[in-house]
């Protein structure tokens, strides 16, 4: 059993309580405090900084699967013409992440209180973004939410599949950095100071360049390995909370689109991105204005979204939204091109998964392209990190053997 905290309205009095109570998990300490004729405003684990903090944060996250299989149980339970509750009831009864169960109980608790499910999905946005929420609240408005429940799973899996094979891009050339760091560092600490003592005892003989250089580094790692963790530690978490800024953000998502050889994967990604949530909230008869808001945040690129923003402003005023991208940095011309074509033809929904389709297949095609360059670049690095080590430790010794061959 856990404890938690927990703010609750009395209906009949309109006053707040505030108390305990123990439960399993969250969803079970809602239900507790609504068997008690109570609406729930806040339920929290007591402790803020203890080890149910850290259980409930870090071992169990909430993936994207699990959302994906939540939207769809749910779209195919409300589809069978359950009500809301009874299938959130069975959805939960069905999950097997305890964070994820935890958020429907209390979802479950907010729509029992007179909540709409929109607003109750709205007060968890780490686990529920702008997206899901706002297609959620279409089709309450539309009397359609199982359809955009299964919009939103089809969405939710376009767009896991499509960043895995982007991560995937980027394992490869990182596992081969690192294993040359490792080896570097071993040939730094192990070997190379085993050459400076072969030539402390000779007189007159001098290292040669490469060699002085790499002892020079060696004992400066060898004296002062601490610091440089220490340094690595410390320049980590600033650069990961400088990232976090809007200067930071605005620096590394600019570098995400120009720096060779990932910018023009990244590019088609954002595009992918846009049309694919753009088609979502489209068919789900979201407002166009609502759906560039929507889209901006879920390009999640800064230069992208403040594109987005300049096109809103253009399209409230009357301008076709092909016409408000063209020419943009930001967008590939490709995007603007088609949904002119989109516009003109009354099917920009279509068209948006045209583009979506289009660009995921370049993506695809991109990471083959990067898989087949960084290969070889990676290949001449090693050789010459490989040449250059083994130069330093080989020259001394053929200088040596010289030397003995001449006396």
């Amino acid at each position: 059993m856990l404890t938690f905290e927990y703010i609750a309205r009395n209906p009949s009095t309109g006053e707040k309580v505030t108390a305990e109570v123990q439960a399993d998990s969250v969803g079970a300490a809602g239900r507790l405090v609504h068997e008690e004729g109570l609406a729930p405003i806040s339920i929290k684990i007591k402790g803020g900084t203890g080890s149910q903090r850290l259980v409930e944060r870090y071992l169990h996250r909430i993936k994207s699967k699990d959302k994906v299989l939540f939207s769809r149980q749910l779209s195919t339970l409300i589809n069978a013409g359950l009500p809301l509750v009874q299938s959130l009831r069975n959805v939960m009864g069905q999950t097997e992440n305890k964070a994820l169960k935890a958020r429907i109980g209390t979802i479950i608790s907010d729509v029992e209180g007179g909540s709409s499910f929109s607003s109750a999905l709205n007060k968890h946005p780490d686990t529920f973004n702008r997206v899901f929420v706002s297609l959620v609240a279409a089709g309450e408005t539309s009397g359609t939410l199982d359809a955009s429940l299964e919009r939103l799973a089809n969405q939710q899996e376009k767009d896991a599949e499509i960043l895995s094979k982007v991560r995937g891009a980027f394992i490869y050339p990182a596992i081969v950095l690192l294993v040359m760091v490792g080896v570097v560092t071993f040939m730094l600490v192990k070997v190379l100071p085993q050459v400076q003592t072969l030539y402390d005892g000779i007189k007159g003989v001098s290292l040669p360049l490469v060699t002085q250089i790499l002892l020079a580094v060696s004992n400066f790692v060898i004296r002062f390995w601490y610091i440089m963790v220490i340094l690595a530690v410390l320049g980590t978490v600033f650069m990961s909370r400088w990232a976090r800024t809007i200067g930071g953000k605005t620096v590394v998502d600019k570098v995400k689109m120009t720096a060779w050889p990932f910018g023009p994967l990244f590019m088609k990604l954002y595009m992918a991105r846009f049309a694919r949530t753009g088609q979502t909230l489209v068919a789900s008869g979201v407002p166009l204005i609502q759906m560039l808001e929507i889209t901006g945040d879920a390009v999640n690129n800064v230069h992208v979204e403040r594109s987005l923003a300049k096109a809103i402003e253009q399209v409230k005023g009357g301008k076709a939204l092909s016409d408000s991208l063209t020419d943009d940095p930001n967008f590939l011309p490709l995007v603007p091109n088609m949904l002119h074509i989109g516009e003109e033809s009354g099917a920009i929904e279509a068209m948006m998964g045209k583009i979506a389709d289009y660009y995921e297949k370049e993506v695809d095609n991109q990471i083959r392209n990067i898989s087949t360059l960084i290969e070889p670049v990676l290949m001449v690095i090693l050789g010459l990190v490989a040449f250059t080590i083994v130069a330093a430790i080989l020259l001394p010794i053929y200088g040596l053997a010289d030397k003995t061959i001449i006396r």
